[in-house]
C-alpha cells in the first residue's frame, strides 16, 4: 500500500488521527460522544478524553470506556477551562492529524 516502508511503518504502529475530547460534566452526553467516535469507519484513531475535575460521573464514564479499548486514554487535570483541557491533549496527541 506504501511505496516507502518506513513510512508504512509509521502508519501502521501509530494512530493516524488524535482525536480530543474535553470532559466537564457531561455524563448525560459522554457516552453517545464516545460511542460516536467508536463507531467511525476509520479505526486507526486514539481518543484522548480529558477530564478538567467533573463533579458528576463523567469520569467513570471515561474510565469504564478506557478498559474496554486501548484505544481510549483518560487523562485528568485541575479545573483549568477549555483552552487549558485541549493543551493537555495536545501534549499527548500521539496522532499524525490531531482533532477536536
Amino acid at each position: 500500500m506504501y511505496r516507502d516502508k518506513k513510512l508504512a511503518e509509521i502508519y501502521e504502529t501509530s494512530p493516524l488521527f488524535s482525536i480530543i475530547v474535553p470532559v466537564y460534566n457531561v455524563e448525560d452526553y459522554l457516552g453517545k460522544c464516545i460511542d460516536s467516535v467508536m463507531q467511525q469507519s476509520v479505526s486507526n484513531f486514539e481518543l484522548l478524553l480529558i477530564d478538567n475535575e467533573s463533579t458528576d460521573s463523567s469520569r467513570d464514564i471515561c474510565m469504564h470506556w478506557a478498559k474496554s479499548d486501548a484505544r481510549i486514554k483518560v487523562f485528568s487535570q485541575k479545573k483549568k477551562g477549555p483552552a487549558a483541557t485541549k493543551n493537555t491533549g495536545l501534549q499527548h496527541a500521539t496522532g499524525t492529524y490531531v482533532v477536536f
